[in-house]
């Protein structure tokens, strides 16, 4: 034990090599994501909690609400996986194809197996026909979940839903349980131990989200991205239902803007679209590298901005801040802008922030250096021997607080993986949320890590006791 009685690398706090491994194989291997999709009322949110084995808030499908798609972890017969609820469509005729369309092909890019949920009784509805179409086209394992099957009687209902092409219907009650366990052993056995999905996609143009609220300028700074002074290579395209990818020349490289076919969609005014405007930009940002959230400098800081941004830091994704409309911001809008920065935003310090107007044009060569920065931090990795030092000076200085009369101790150190950069301490005792967020600070200032979010994860170990000494 070093003399300020914070670090500890005596023989029987060993952290062996196995140890480390495993917690860095459990924090970097993320696990495989299984979407449940549908209609309304066909009962995903009760499947949902099914799966969980515990009952969850997942609030009912009731059109006209706008609501995000929610993820969590879940685990059968020992395999750990994230099932995705990702909430229904409004089957009105006028939008079917559109939202049918976007949902599904959410579902298809950012999740490894879908469980495709249909009301047996209702029997399958032209959006469910719809749905099943593009499902086929996925590429990915498609389960079709007949639910409502409460008796044998219902099977007849269930073997009508053949029609879809999707192969067997699996007979479920998710209200009862009935034919769920069934279920989730099929699921389980095409399902890779590791997402296919997560990270996909290394190598060529960086990936990026331009994502914001409703009439932010979205569509304004991607015209202006992509007009006469920058040169628009061509659209990639999937298929003809697919959002489309562009690919934009900045300074000479080339920059994959993801879902901008959907991002430049206008919003409309039924709440049901709003929804998908959620869905969409939900997409982008799974599909990205880096985050380019749009904030609308003329108007005061909303709840919706920072859903938005708490979106990107919850996927892990680089962020760049792009302060639009700057040609209306007057010197009283600034200093008010400012104190909403600091009030509101304090967390997101580390985030590069550009002042433009995408109308005008203001500042957006600046775009490129800030999403450089971001990209170079969100890819950074730090030695294992260089990051053991700097914890051992840094608690050295301040240690942890004490909790229940024991001083915590970080024993080692490791950085489990990159993009974004997340660190694994195992530590002789719990870690306070205020000292973790102290180390963050730490890290930055030392390392840097501008436009990138960073994960501490703490990993605490019991000291061992004679009998387990040789």
């Amino acid at each position: 034990m070093s003399e300020d009685g914070t670090w500890s690398d005596e023989s029987d706090w060993e952290v062996g090599a196995e140890e480390v491994a495993d917690a860095i194989e459990e924090v970097s291997a993320p696990p495989p994501v299984v979407a449940v999709v549908g209609r309304p009322n066909v009962g995903k949110s009760t499947l949902v909690n099914r799966i969980l084995g515990r009952r969850e808030a997942v609030v009912q499908d009731v059109p006209g609400v706008t609501r995000d798609r929610v993820s969590y972890d879940a685990s059968w017969s020992g395999q750990r996986f994230v099932v995705q609820d990702t909430g229904g469509w409004e089957p009105d005729a006028k939008g079917l194809q559109q939202l049918v369309a976007e949902q599904a092909s959410v579902a298809m890019r950012t999740a490894d197996a879908i469980i495709f949920v249909v009301d047996a009784v209702v029997g399958a509805t032209a959006a469910d026909e719809a749905a099943a179409k593009l499902l086929q086209r996925s590429g990915k394992p498609v389960f079709l979940a007949a639910n409502k099957v409460d008796s044998e009687r219902g099977e007849a209902d269930a073997a009508a839903l053949w029609s879809l092409g999707l192969g067997q219907p699996h007979s479920i009650s998710a209200i009862h349980g009935r034919g769920v366990a069934d279920l989730l052993d099929t699921v389980i056995a095409d399902l890779p131990t590791i997402s296919e999905v997560a990270g996909a996609g290394g190598g060529g143009p960086r990936r990026v989200a331009l994502i914001g609220k409703p009439n932010v300028g979205k569509s304004s700074l991607l015209n202006r991205l992509s007009g006469d002074e920058r040169s628009v290579v061509h659209d990639v395209a999937g298929t003809t239902v697919d959002p489309v990818d562009s690919l934009i020349e900045m300074d000479g490289k080339l920059w994959r803007f993801v879902d901008t076919a959907g991002l430049r969609r206008k919003v409309g005014q039924a709440s049901g679209h709003e929804f998908y405007a959620s869905v969409r930009t939900h997409g982008a940002i799974d599909s990205a590298e880096v985050a380019i959230v749009l904030i609308d400098a003329s108007q005061p800081l909303t709840e919706q901005d920072q859903r938005v941004l708490s979106m990107v830091i919850e996927a892990g994704r680089a962020l760049v801040l792009a302060f639009n409309k700057w040609d209306l911001v007057d010197e009283d809008r600034r200093y008010l802008l400012d104190r909403e920065i600091d009030l509101q935003l304090a967390q997101l310090q580390w985030a590069p922030r550009v002042n433009i107007s995408a109308k005008t044009g203001r500042a957006v060569q600046k775009l490129v250096p800030a999403l450089e920065t971001s990209l170079q931090s969100w890819d950074t990795r730090i030695s294992t021997g260089r990051l053991n030092t700097f914890f051992k000076e840094i608690v050295a200085a301040t240690p942890p607080p004490v909790r229940g009369g024991k001083q915590p101790r970080i024993l080692f150190a490791t950085q489990a993986t990159s993009r974004p950069p997340t660190f694994v301490l195992f530590t002789s005792g719990f870690l306070e949320a205020g000292y973790r967020r102290f180390l963050e600070r730490k890290l930055r200032e030392t390392f840097g890590f501008e436009g990138s979010p960073i994960r501490i994860n703490v990993r605490v170990r019991e000291k061992r006791g004679p009998k387990a000494r040789r």
